[in-house]
């Protein structure tokens, strides 16, 4: 468990109030904050951008960490559930998924010829969805924006 030492590296400081965040959402739930949870939370944290369920699970095996299938995807559940990660669908096939509590919003482009991933920020867009939200009265509290198109590797690729 992370401490708010300042000679730590900064992900790891980041770490405590996200476990403390999952603590309470799991104390309100009635579940108990166990080291599997901890396990897949710190894998997540450790983590740059999106992972699929599976290649956790594999990974936290590769470390030597015993975590069931079950338990890790119940886990995911509940870090969506508690705000702290966001499901990102891009195929039919696989469910991805990111860290977004306490993470600039980040949306995604998908090629669909190469499936080929591209992250981007846009300010334009957030202002956007808050312009819109505040239109109707709502309060943004997040967004999730995907372009679907063709890159050009995928075009040359259609031309060959």
């Amino acid at each position: 468990m992370a401490t708010n030492d300042p000679t730590e590296p900064p992900r790891a400081q980041s770490m405590a109030p996200l476990c403390s965040v999952f603590r309470r959402y799991l104390k309100s739930q009635g579940l108990k904050y166990t080291t599997e949870r901890a396990d897949v939370l710190d894998a997540i944290i450790a983590r740059d951008g999106l992972f699929e369920t599976e290649e956790l699970l594999l990974e936290l095996r590769h470390r030597g960490h015993r975590v069931s299938k079950a338990t890790t995807y119940r886990t995911i559940n509940l870090l969506q559930n508690a705000g702290i990660i966001v499901q990102a669908l891009f195929d039919s096939k696989q469910a991805h998924y990111q860290l977004i509590y306490g993470k600039e919003q980040r949306d995604h482009m998908v090629c669909m010829k190469t499936g080929r991933l591209v992250e981007f920020q846009s300010s334009d867009l957030t202002a956007l969805r808050n312009r819109i939200c505040k239109d109707l009265g709502w309060s943004p509290v997040g967004h999730r924006f995907q372009i679907y198109a063709v890159s050009p590797e995928g075009q040359a690729s259609k031309s060959r």
